[in-house]
């Protein structure tokens, strides 16, 4: 697993900043967040290539475009086309800046609000990208949201077998998914399959008020809930058990830190880079004996039946911090 730091984290900072400051921390590259002063649909072309040639002399990579246009179950048609046109014009920049995925918003309301016609608008116009996204070999990100279509594996598949493509998959992100009170662990990732491309990482807890920085109100099954972003293993967002299961799995992809909490920028992404490093070590270290016991070639004991040896057999393998929020940080 590679780690990135997202740019959103770093919003203070310009973009050029933003990678000096990812670089020096150590991180393998930027997810870069698609507001100014970072970057946008609109963003001239000479900046784009001054941003890649600042990604090579910081040797950072780009894995994905962390896009904010979208939202097309509650949108009219014109606001759909509009945030198409947008989508096509971060898909130019992507090429530049050779990113291979980037990041859209389908919309909401909640899943377990939502009409079969929220989907189906969505999966009309998220189809439409997908398509203009494979004439320039990318892949288009999903992430699993709280307030969205895509809240749990369940909505989130139904969403993706309605857009009927395969260059489209999701980002796994546990403390949207503890948001919404579903499984974020073992079940989860396996319950993705191939599907999960990407995955992001923070922390919160659920706090009796709203109003605190880095505290944020959202409407869940439970009704309207009260949250408070932390620093990595400070909150209630477990992610050992992600961690095994990605282990496990031999995922390979990459893992941005999605920091939010109330503490300095610089500060908190040092924090949960460090807890994150452990993470991965640690979970690798559980999950190399049962890797290893599902490969283990296993021999036959020996017999003086005359009959042909057998074969010894080979067992399959399985496969910038808010002041003050008072609504869903849709800056992640």
């Amino acid at each position: 697993m590679k780690i990135a730091a997202f740019s959103g984290a770093l919003m203070e900072y310009s973009i050029q900043e933003a990678m000096k400051i990812t670089a020096n921390l150590g991180f393998d590259g930027i997810e870069i967040a698609c507001r100014e002063p970072h970057l946008s649909p609109q963003t001239s072309l000479p900046r784009v290539k001054e941003i890649r040639r600042l990604a090579d002399e910081h040797v950072l990579d780009i894995p994905a475009l962390g896009g904010y246009m979208g939202r097309f179950s509650e949108s009219s048609d014109s606001e759909c086309a509009a945030a198409y046109d947008e989508f096509l014009g971060l898909l130019e920049r992507a090429d530049y800046l050779e990113t291979d995925m980037i990041r859209i918003f389908p919309g909401g309301p909640n899943a377990f609000l939502a009409a079969d016609y929220h989907y189906e608008k969505a999966a009309h116009w998220l189809k439409k990208c997908v398509a203009e996204a494979r004439r320039h070999e990318k892949k288009i990100l999903l992430e699993i949201h709280n307030v969205s279509l895509i809240e749990t594996v369940e909505s989130s598949m139904r969403l993706l077998e309605m857009i009927g493509e395969d260059n489209v998959g999701l980002i796994h992100d546990a403390g949207n998914m503890y948001i919404s009170d579903t499984d974020f662990g073992r079940a989860s990732v396996t319950g993705l399959g191939s599907r999960l491309l990407h995955v992001h990482v923070k922390d919160e807890k659920r706090i009796p008020e709203a109003g605190g920085p880095g505290t944020f109100r959202n409407v869940t099954r439970h009704g309207e809930e009260h949250f408070l972003q932390c620093r990595l293993g400070e909150g209630e967002v477990d992610h050992r058990e992600l961690f095994e299961a990605l282990a496990e799995t031999g995922y390979g992809g990459w893992v941005t830190l999605e920091c939010f909490a109330p503490y300095p920028p610089v500060e908190q992404l040092a924090h949960d880079r460090d807890a994150v490093r452990q993470l991965i070590r640690e979970t690798a270290a559980v999950a190399a004996p049962a890797i290893a016991s599902t490969t283990a070639p296993t021999t036959a004991p020996a017999t003086t039946a005359p009959a042909s040896p057998i074969a010894s057999t080979t067992a399959p393998t399985s496969a910038s911090p808010s002041s003050s929020s008072v609504s869903a940080p849709g800056g992640n």
